[in-house]
């Protein structure tokens, strides 16, 4: 080859040398796609150890979305406090039982309460602590409502313990059980079947409405409506299940109450004040309540309440005699109540006890049930239950005076 072919060949050669380095380049990045890595072979233990791991992470994600969605939902606040100081400041207490009294004082202890306790075979008030909030215009009667609807469709005979009330497919429940355990869609059927007129007649018959004492200083009305509220609230419903729209007080509880222990006598409730006022004492009748013959298949359900239903609590402090009894719980406003009324049924008598709470989260109805439970405890370690103390037995003979004030 001459010198000048050779000398334009490098030229060309030179010019050329980009195009190669990047031709070059382009081919090296092209890797091949056969894998290098060997096959790793897990023992039957490493795997079933990844698949729990796995079944973990799913559950934590799942307990994670549903405390994030909890989260969302509404939370209600209140504004009261469940607790206070020096609620039974003010009391007149000269007439009162010094047993009962001090029974319901160390049970109430510190809760922003009030308890009445009634003698069911003449109306006299035992006791009545922090008679500031028991006078009051009252409260929702929450779930105690239910006693009146039970006993308005016992009257109507529209069902007896036994009755089993469908509550939606393949779902039952009698009297007894949704008593037990205060079940809201028995009542709202019971409400919607009886309808508002009857279910107010009856309410107004057991005392809801008026005023439950006779010349008691201070004492309020509460409120029963005249019409049941507007159905996008719940309706006639609404009333028989969680008393929606109604107001009752401690005393309006405890003289309806009282009428279930003693067989059917609704009687005026009254305080003395004095020790003479005591010994010259004479029950009032309000009225006669036609209910004795259905009281049977109503105590069952009271009964169970505190054996194995919302008031079971109440055993936790008490279980020598039979108690029966009622809880409820609702908010409004920003306040939450806890109501609880019973009766004890003991071998020398009947001693009703109505608790009312009002405040926060830590007031609800079995909570009052648990503070009856304390109060009993308290009387029976000091000797009420015995023949003697002055509670009469259902056979003794009391003097009756009817009044029409």
């Amino acid at each position: 080859m001459s010198k000048g072919r050779l000398l334009r060949f490098v030229l060309t050669l030179y010019t050329c040398l980009p195009f190669g380095m990047s031709w070059a380049a382009n081919i090296n990045t092209h890797t091949s796609t056969k894998s290098n890595s060997k096959k790793v072979s897990e023992t039957p233990r490493t795997r079933r150890r990844i698949h729990h791991l796995a079944k973990s992470r799913t559950t934590n994600l799942t307990r994670v979305s549903a405390t994030t969605h909890r989260r969302r939902r509404y939370y209600e606040r209140f504004h009261m406090s469940s607790f206070a100081e020096d609620i039974s400041a003010g009391d007149v207490t000269a007439g009162e039982d010094a047993v009962v009294r001090q029974a319901a004082i160390d049970a109430l202890g510190n809760m922003n309460g009030t308890i009445v306790a009634i003698e069911p075979t003449s109306g006299r008030m035992l006791a009545m602590v922090n008679q500031k909030l028991a006078l009051s215009s009252g409260a929702q009667p929450c779930s105690t409502i239910k006693l009146s609807v039970a006993l308005a469709a016992l009257s109507e005979g529209l069902v007896s313990k036994e009755t089993e009330v469908s509550l939606g497919r393949r779902y039952h429940m009698n009297l007894t059980e949704a008593l037990a355990h205060s079940n809201n869609t028995y009542f709202e059927t019971l409400g919607r079947k009886l309808g508002f007129e009857k279910v107010a007649y009856y309410a107004h018959e057991y005392g809801l409405g008026e005023l439950a004492g006779y010349d008691i200083p201070g004492e309020q009305i509460g409120a029963y409506p005249d019409a049941a509220i507007p159905e996008k609230l719940g309706g006639v419903g609404k009333m028989c299940s969680y008393g929606e729209g109604v107001s009752m007080t401690p005393l309006q509880l405890g003289a309806m109450v009282s009428a279930i222990a003693n067989g059917g006598t609704l009687y005026y409730l009254q305080h003395p004040t004095t020790p003479e006022e005591v010994a010259s004492f004479q029950p009032r009748v309000k009225r006669q309540l036609d209910i004795a013959p259905i009281i049977p298949d109503l105590s069952d359900g009271m009964l169970g309440a505190v054996h194995y239903g919302t008031a079971r609590s109440l055993r936790v402090n008490f279980n020598e005699e039979e108690i029966l009894g009622k809880t409820g719980t609702c908010s409004h406003e920003g306040t939450r109540y806890g109501w609880f009324a019973s009766y004890a049924n003991t071998s020398v008598g009947r001693v009703v006890v109505v608790i009312f709470l009002q405040g926060g989260r830590p007031t609800f109805g079995p909570k009052a049930a648990e503070i009856a439970g304390r109060m009993y405890r308290n009387m029976y370690d000091h000797n009420f239950f015995v023949a003697g103390h002055g509670t009469p037995s259902d056979e003794a003979t009391v003097k009756t005076v009817s009044t029409n004030p």
